[in-house]
């Protein structure tokens, strides 16, 4: 069994992070980061920067420092959302020289694509936070996604029951706001949830509202789907189950664009906005995944192919297309509330200074309970 790494490590790996430049944060169609100039031993292939900031702000500058420091050629590139630009990248890749690629892919079909290419090259691959159904990655690094929705769902019915919404005579409607179809982190997320939420459902203890896979994680599109879900049941919503902290806040804007009281709701990746809507009581919760730890799993990994070590490894994940289980590492997730968002500034996964600014600084301070009633 693999020993994950610490919370210290989170702190060592982040405030490596803040010496560190890249140009993900670039509006070009796509973006990189790269050492080598021309060739390559390690390529780290990411999807965009709209499902989530968390491939701005930690995946590839963490990914790049650990390489440079392995003292590795290498590359980190973003498609920005493109499936053909996330293709063209790994051949690339390829070409260069790259001896390992991490796939981060926008969807299984890309990512089976650049894996089935770079297995013909003789070119090594990881999944890396995604898993490519249908893919002949080595290793899969990434969080137990199952578990990331178990969570959501324990949490949701917790900050309902909090609020008074289960109980004898009641029976508060869910709605459900679900990741890309295309992603299957979001189906092993629902997945989890279900876990929770169905027995509920079939006791009658808490209706079933409105669900809805958003495209592409698109906060945008999200904000249009819980309007119509709005309209559909007429404003009778009482808890949304979202996938992440940017669907969670698209609840929020519409709930208060429609004057609406907040819900108890869901999100995930703790970024800056997810937490900020967490202590103005906008959001219930979100799931802490910390990246850095993530990161450096997967680079290692990487680096370990490359020296022709051996990657140890702590379970498997199964592919049901591919029908294998694929070598897994995987990290552990945890719940943040109001209660010990805090956390958060004390491992340096975020700074106060991204949370507790403008309106928000009145709202960062200590709650003696992890939902408000």
């Amino acid at each position: 069994m693999r020993k994950l790494l610490t919370a210290g490590a989170v702190t060592l790996i982040a405030v490596a992070l803040a010496l560190t430049v890249t140009a993900c944060g670039s509006k070009k169609k796509s973006s990189s980061t790269s050492a080598s100039g021309g060739k390559v031993q390690v390529c780290a292939l990411l999807p965009d920067t709209k499902s989530s900031v968390r491939y701005q702000l930690f995946d590839a500058p963490l990914l790049s420092k650990a390489f440079k420091a392995a003292g590795l050629k290498y590359s980190v590139v973003n498609a920005q959302g493109d499936t053909n630009t996330q293709i063209t990248q790994g051949q690339t890749c390829i070409t260069s020289g790259a001896k390992v690629i991490l796939v981060d892919a926008l969807d299984s079909g890309t990512g089976a694509s650049i894996e089935k290419a770079a297995k013909a090259a003789g070119v090594k691959t990881i999944d890396y936070d995604r898993l490519v159904l249908g893919g002949s990655a080595s290793y899969y690094v990434s969080f137990n996604n199952v578990t990331v929705g178990k969570l959501q769902g324990q949490a949701l019915i917790a900050a309902m029951t909090a609020k008074g919404l289960i109980g004898a005579g009641k029976k508060p409607v869910v709605a459900e706001l679900d990741g890309a179809p295309t992603d299957n982190n979001a189906t092993l997320f629902a997945k989890g949830a279900h876990t929770v939420l169905d027995p509920l459902f079939s006791k009658g203890t808490i209706a079933k509202g409105p669900q809805q896979a958003v495209t592409n994680w698109d906060n945008t599109i999200a904000a249009t789907d819980f309007n119509q879900m709005l309209t559909k049941t007429g404003n009778k919503i009482d808890a949304v189950l979202a996938a992440n902290d940017g669907l969670a806040g698209s609840v929020a804007t519409d709930l208060q664009n429609h004057k609406l009281n907040s819900v108890p709701v869901t999100g995930q990746d703790a970024t800056p906005g997810g937490v900020q809507n967490i202590i103005s009581g906008w959001q219930s919760m979100t799931v802490y995944k910390p990246v850095p730890l993530e990161a450096a799993a997967a680079a290692k990994a990487a680096i370990e192919l490359i020296k022709g070590e051996t990657v140890q490894t702590n379970g498997t994940t199964n592919d049901s297309v591919g029908k294998r289980n694929v070598p897994s590492i995987l990290e552990t997730p945890q719940v943040v509330n109001r209660a010990n968002y805090q956390i958060l500034f004390q491992q340096k996964f975020l700074t106060k200074g991204q949370v507790c600014v403008g309106a928000f600084a009145k709202d960062c301070k200590t709650f003696t309970t992890p939902y408000p009633s």
